[in-house]
């Protein structure tokens, strides 16, 4: 008797010690569990949910007959009380790949997570003792698999640095990175053809100001290597790279700027990058290019709200006239007072002039928002905004739909957005599922997925809004967010496209290097998609600025236009699709200077009217550039007249688009 006791118990030890190790993982299938400790050899250092690390685990092997849809749960009446934490694994035990996982999703600290498996996959899950020894039980259940609408697993991706909310291409190989950044270092996983990361650390003098409310990125030299702008609540650092991205300068200006979002833009359109800042405590700061790459420091002028309030900029041509407008998401920041309550509209009149039209919009709204979510929801060709709430003291989410006028009206009831109960800060839009139609990322881990109808279905995706861009170079979007974790989209059968644009740095009227304010519209049987080349979306971090488009089952693109700020139009025909383009501005055109006998241009110089004779002017695009590469708006269009008394004196450069010629020659204003 005695020895078939001890023979019961060395059975009995041999099960747990086969839980202890990857390599000896037990079998288990659909039931309940048991646990007795967690005391396996198998520390997890490769961490799918919640942070840090464990020094043991337990370890469990699963192979499923069918597809399914499994959840594995702590959240059973026997672990009340209890601190749990699992991770679940594919792969092989030397290179395991994180799957799924859950520390807190369960009642109290119990954990519970739904994940989809194939038939005859092997998955790995894996109890920690992060919080808790102490054995347990843990149900698997099987239900009916569902293809999910979006999904994303855990990648682990080595990071240091203390702000970690940036995803840019930093070399120029159109290839998105990941940036850390810390008092005096920046830290840079360069992505790689292979799918994997080199990382460089760039020791830099110490900042003045940290990234600490937001970043943006963009190339202000001109020499081919993003820079970065540091947004902290009493200043800003401009962090720009040598001519071969090889070395960063710290410029620190002297002023007193609380920082909310901080944006690269073109403002005044010359074809250099300025930067713009949100103040919480007064007028918005700016910093103008002078086109050696150096920024002047302006205030005001870009919503003057004496309390401030300012907290996100978005910058948007919501009105279709080729400029680029500003949207100010509000919330109480220094004051109670209105100015510093209501969200504004600025719009731009392609001169530098931005008219406050907030209320004339109909976005004139008191929602305490910190960000919003400016897309074309409907695929109708206009810029459509998600306002959302930081808070429902003052309202909840809003969804405005461009009325093509100038106006928006609230479409909210019946989107499903309305019965969206989270609150946050972070609000953007991409189109995560490849299906052609603009999905949000919001509050509360939550994405809620466009159903191509103007409604949304609520996915919650387990972790926070964070830097977007695609990681792997698969064509699917990735999320890279402050808490150090890269999570890869697992993709679907869904087609797709992704363009960088180059401005034309090598023509003064040219747009900047980035494309950033360009308009990129595809075509397909879908229909017609756009996109706006941004450097600063949603509150804090800094997605890329590729520009990717997801086609759903659509096999073919009939056409791509590229709209830049320069006014030229690029338009590419019949591209392949399911990869990268790479579109440098003027690429489809041949320029060509007037030709005397052909088209004519007069009087020149002249004091009011220019006439052209023998080309249609209705039929083509025209545009006006100083003699420092701006573009001038302010001009009038006349059958084949042109009215320019409101011009000053000065050399300017008109150019014609017709079709894929660009014909341009000068003219003075006396």
């Amino acid at each position: 008797m005695r020895n078939l006791v001890l023979l019961a118990l060395l059975l009995f030890g041999l099960i747990v010690n086969a839980q202890n190790t990857c390599n000896t993982a037990a079998a288990v299938s659909a039931g309940v569990t048991s646990i007795s400790n967690i005391d396996g050899t198998d520390a997890i250092s490769l961490v799918c949910s919640g942070n840090g690390t464990a020094t043991a685990s337990e370890w469990f092997i699963y192979t499923p007959t069918d597809n399914y849809s499994v959840t594995v749960t702590t959240d059973l009446a026997t672990n009340i009380g209890r601190d749990t934490r699992f991770h679940v694994y594919t792969g092989i035990c030397s290179t395991l790949v994180c799957h799924s996982g859950d520390d807190d999703s369960g009642s109290g600290f119990l954990s519970t997570a739904t994940f989809n498996v194939l038939n005859g996959e092997t998955y790995y899950i894996a109890f920690d003792n992060k919080w808790e020894s102490n054995g347990f039980d843990f149900q698997l259940t099987e239900a009916v698999y569902v293809e999910p609408l979006v999904s994303f697993v855990t990648t682990p991706i080595s990071v240091t640095g203390t702000y970690k909310n940036c995803v840019v291409d930093m070399n120029g190989d159109y290839l998105d990175d990941v940036v850390a950044v810390s008092a005096t270092n920046i830290n840079i996983n360069y992505q790689q053809l292979s799918g994997d990361f080199v990382v460089e650390n760039y020791t830099t003098n110490s900042a003045n100001y940290l990234p600490s409310w937001s970043i943006a990125a963009g190339d202000v030299n001109g020499d081919g290597y993003n820079d970065l702008m540091y947004g902290a609540g009493s200043g800003v650092t401009f962090m720009t790279t040598n001519n071969n991205g090889t070395s960063y300068l710290e410029v620190s200006g002297p002023e007193y700027v609380f920082s909310q979002r901080t944006n690269f833009v073109d403002i005044n359109n010359d074809g250099n990058l300025d930067a713009f800042v949100c103040h919480d405590v007064g007028p918005n700061q700016f910093y103008i290019n002078d086109g050696s790459g150096n920024l002047v420091h302006n205030q005001g002028g870009l919503g003057d709200a004496p309390s401030g309030g300012n907290y996100a900029s978005l910058w948007t041509d919501y009105d279709n006239d080729g400029d680029v407008d500003l949207f100010l998401s509000k919330c109480n920041g220094g004051g109670a007072a209105a100015t510093a309550r209501y969200n504004e509209l600025f719009q731009n009149d392609g001169n530098g002039n931005y008219t406050d039209v907030s209320i004339a919009s109909g976005l004139y709204d008191p929602i305490q928002t910190w960000s919003s979510a400016w897309g074309d929801y409907d695929n109708d060709g206009w810029m459509d905004v998600f306002v959302g709430a930081s808070s429902f003291v003052d309202g909840s989410h809003k969804l405005m739909h461009n009325n093509q006028d100038g106006t928006f009206v609230d479409i909210t009831t019946g989107t499903g957005i309305d019965a969206f109960t989270d609150s946050g800060i972070e609000h953007i839009t991409h189109d995560f599922n490849n299906d052609g139609y603009l999905d949000l990322f919001s509050a509360g881990n939550k994405m809620l997925i466009n159903n191509q109808d103007l409604t949304f279905t609520e996915v919650n995706v387990g972790f926070s809004v964070g830097a977007v861009g695609d990681l792997n170079n698969d064509g699917f979007l990735d999320v890279f967010n402050s808490n150090g974790n890269f999570y890869k989209n697992e993709g679907n059968s869904n087609n797709w496209i992704k363009i960088n644009t180059k401005g034309d740095v090598n023509n003064p009227t040219g747009s900047n290097i980035n494309g950033i304010g360009a308009r990129i519209k595809v075509e397909s049987a879908l229909g017609s998609q756009i996109r706006e080349v941004r450097s600063g979306d949603g509150f804090r971090h800094m997605s890329s600025l590729t520009s990717h488009f997801g086609l759903g089952l659509d096999t073919e693109i009939t056409q791509i236009t590229i709209t830049w700020p320069s006014g030229i139009v690029d338009v590419i025909s019949n591209p392949n699709i399911n990869t990268t383009l790479n579109i440098t501005e003027g690429q489809s055109l041949n320029v060509n200077t007037f030709v005397s006998q052909n088209i004519a241009i007069y009087p020149n110089p002249t004091e009011d009217f220019i006439k052209i004779k023998n080309i249609d002017l209705q039929k083509n695009k025209l545009f006006i550039h100083n003699i420092e590469g701006k573009r001038i708006f302010n001009f009038n269009l006349d059958k084949n007249q042109l009215d320019v008394r409101a011009l000053q004196s000065g050399i300017y450069l008109i150019s014609i688009q017709n079709g894929q010629n660009l014909l341009q020659t000068k003219f003075v204003k006396k």
